[in-house]
């Protein structure tokens, strides 16, 4: 179908000096949103209902704004792709950069696999939004755009050529989508774009959907959490919160239950337990793999086939294993591409069976 067929009346205003661009919202069709909640076309973008993050905790529900995972795809043989970004904060955390944070950054297939093409790069200094502009070649192809790992959007509009044709993007491979579920470095924490996050990696390694629900040092496991999360259609769990349970105590008194009220509504649903990939051998870190382990353990006891457990201490595994983060717990490139080649095996043999 022609873009200007889908909306005669989109006007946006922009520096983008391109004489037959024409804006277009990803929340109509044929855009895709994914890996966000439903969204309410007067609404910001969001991964969690509100009702659910109040009953939560205060951090969840600020993050709850952030777009971590979420994707926009369609199709189009525009030969130039432009956003229009308006932001919550658009600032620089001193230890990731503004791409990861407030960036998108662009996909396109080859073969059948994702293949990165450019960051739609946010502006230096604050800013409440920006707009940016990426060249590509004039062939009907579908495009994936990764939204922002540390920063909220309340709109946003994709430019393309008025002459263009637009449709709907390549399904995925596995369309019912893999969750995750934890902490800062589960939400991105700190890759260099968003297509850097360890899903990131998984996403296009095993062409698969994917919901990111890490909430930065506010993944505790609390019922409320559980609940949606258990109401969720989705192929694997990966359970990732290790790091943001206050103490061991709290996590040996949530884990398990977090996994008996999934398990209740998903009776084969994989299962993946992770505990934290900065493993330092000491007498905590010991004994929260323990209590990871322990759910793992009682589920097999039982006869559940459906559960994997990965030992954090072999994600950064192999050389340069202190090269993988930005200051000893936040995984780099180096340390999100090792993550997902590991935890991505195991979302592989779940997928499979």
């Amino acid at each position: 179908m022609r873009i200007e067929e889908i909306d005669k009346n989109l006007k946006v205003e922009t520096s983008i000096q391109k004489d037959d661009i024409i804006w277009l919202s990803p929340k109509d069709a044929p855009i895709s949103i994914h890996g966000l909640c439903e969204i309410d076309k007067d609404m910001p973008y969001h991964r969690l209902p509100e009702d659910v993050a109040k009953n939560t905790n205060p951090g969840v529900l600020g993050l709850m704004w952030h777009t971590a995972g979420g994707r926009i795809r369609f199709a189009t043989n525009s030969p130039y792709i432009a956003i229009k970004a308006v932001m919550n904060e658009c600032g620089t955390m001193p230890h990731i950069t503004k791409a990861g944070q407030s960036g998108f950054d662009l996909y396109h297939y080859v073969n059948e696999k994702q293949v990165y093409v450019g960051t739609f790069m946010p502006v230096s200094g604050p800013t409440k939004g920006y707009e940016s502009c990426i060249n590509v070649k004039p062939e009907m192809n579908t495009y994936n755009i990764n939204m922002p790992l540390y920063d909220g959007v309340k709109e946003l509009y994709i430019g393309l050529a008025k002459d263009a044709e637009i449709a709907p993007a390549a399904p995925y491979k596995y369309e019912k989508p893999v969750l995750y579920y934890g902490s800062s470095i589960t939400q991105g924490g700190c890759a260099s774009r968003p297509g850097n996050a360890y899903q990131g990696f998984i996403e296009r390694k095993l062409d698969t959907d994917y919901i990111n629900l890490g909430f930065s040092g506010s993944g505790r496991g609390e019922e409320a959490i559980c609940q949606y999360m258990a109401s969720l259609d989705v192929s694997v769990f990966v359970c990732d919160y290790d790091h943001n349970a206050p103490s061991v105590e709290h996590l040996k008194n949530t884990h398990y239950p977090l996994f008996k009220t999934f398990r209740e509504i998903h009776p084969e649903t994989p299962v993946v337990f992770v505990s934290k990939p900065d493993f330092r051998g000491d007498a905590d870190s010991i004994a929260r793999r323990a209590a990871i382990y322990e759910t793992y353990r009682i589920a097999k006891e039982n006869g559940d086939d459906n559960v994997y457990f990965i030992d954090g201490e072999l994600l950064f595994a192999g050389e340069f294993r202190d090269s993988c983060t930005v200051d000893g717990c936040h995984p780099n490139d180096l340390g999100f591409f090792r993550m997902g080649m590991v935890i991505g095996e195991a979302v592989k043999k779940a997928l499979e069976k």
